[in-house]
């Protein structure tokens, strides 16, 4: 979608929307209490915030799409009366989102039609230009990254999920590793079609030889890190992160669930652990550690580009996001783009995260995309594999 014409996109709009709306379809009038933790938002309160954003750049903002950040500037007014004091992201603080006076989960959904309706209004009147598709797209992938994190969402609170049939597959190639030659790969993106800001401008960067698996390490792996006592050996771990563990006595990723047989809580339910499934919900620090573990490390970014975009054989896409070894630093010559609060106020305390997951849409999954997330979270669809 990121080259797709006005009709593609408005198709794209469409099936982001349904997918966003079927979290809430089993909701009735009014959703369960949600505890105030730093991952998670309110779901009443993130899914105004999809319309809300979509309103704003598509319908309300006047200027081009390569006008960079503005400080002041005359906004058409929302259709929902105190949006701005609801939804809007950059202003309103994390916890102060639960106390909010926000419309009914009715008022909300209708909010969500009118804007949409009124979106795919004035696209079908757009010519197929980047510059004229630029915000429809920004608010296309918006709402891909707010679906998943809604997954998370209900992942974390042991909500059904919206499609029974959501699982993990098997990988195939599992401990086979591909050669990856030394040479450089560029990062970022360039030419035609949309952009986000940390991607620009593209820049050439060093890639070390070695090998990389062609698959993410899967639960059955994973188990056997846990069963040769890797929770409980300092060798494999930072000291802090490993004094952490020790704190909460866990010995196994987020959702590994005893007595007896290892078991998944998925969602609201307990399943076998799909040991040919690539593991999942762990941070960071526990996919170092199990490198450490193997005799390798995590791929940096430049490595995981080079394997996704020119090795065959190398799995991505359709499973887990990955962790790389990277920090999540701007580009040299990196500017903000309209949407300034995208990716700049994230650098330097999150991790580059490359791929794509099984609920990621596909409208959204490239491999050019820098996703980023912080490295101690476990609470995301996130998993790893091993570079030598």
């Amino acid at each position: 979608m990121r080259l797709g014409d006005r009709h593609a996109l408005a198709d794209a709009l469409i099936r982001a929307r349904r997918l966003t709306l079927s979290f809430f379809a089993n909701a009735g009038t009014a959703l369960p209490e949600v505890p105030c933790l730093p991952t998670l938002n309110p779901p009443l309160w993130e899914l105004g915030h999809v319309g809300w954003f979509q309103e704003y750049w598509c319908l309300r903002w006047p200027l081009p799409a390569r006008r960079g950040p503005v400080a002041d500037v005359s906004l058409a007014p929302s259709a929902l009366p105190s949006a701005d004091a609801w939804y809007d992201s950059s202003r309103i603080a994390h916890d102060s989102r639960w106390s909010l006076p926000l419309p009914s989960l009715a008022q909300t959904r209708d909010y969500l039609e009118r804007t949409l309706r009124a979106s795919l209004e004035k696209l079908a009147a757009a010519d197929d230009s980047d510059d004229a598709l630029y915000f429809f797209r920004l608010a296309l992938f918006h709402e891909c990254m707010h679906a998943e994190a809604f997954a998370c969402t209900w992942q974390t609170l042991g909500w059904p999920a919206p499609d029974p049939d959501w699982v993990i597959g098997p990988v195939e190639g599992i401990g086979r590793d591909l050669v990856l030659p030394a040479g450089s790969v560029r990062i970022g993106r360039e030419g035609p079609g949309f952009s986000h800001d940390n991607e620009q401008p593209a820049t050439e960067v060093p890639v070390q030889a070695g090998r990389i698996a062609a698959a993410p390490v899967t639960h059955g792996e994973y188990l056997a890190f846990v069963e040769d006592g890797g929770y409980r050996d300092p060798r494999w771990w930072e000291a802090p992160v490993f004094a952490a563990l020790a704190g909460e006595g866990r010995q196994a990723p987020r959702h590994w669930q005893q007595p007896g047989d290892w078991r998944l809580r998925w969602f609201d339910r307990q399943l076998p652990l799909p040991l040919a499934a690539p593991v999942v919900h762990v941070d960071a620090h526990e996919a170092q550690a199990y490198c450490r573990w193997a005799g390798g490390h995590l791929p940096t970014e430049a490595q995981w580009v080079q394997a996704a975009t020119r090795l065959p054989g190398f799995q991505w896409g359709r499973h887990v996001w990955e962790w790389t070894a990277t920090d999540f630093l701007p580009l040299p010559g990196f500017a903000p783009g309209p949407y300034r609060d995208y990716s700049e106020p994230w650098f330097g305390d999150h991790r580059v995260v490359r791929g794509a997951s099984f609920v990621t849409p596909r409208d959204m999954a490239d491999t050019q995309f820098r996703n980023f997330y912080r490295p101690g979270r476990s609470d995301l669809f996130v998993g790893f594999r091993v570079c030598r």
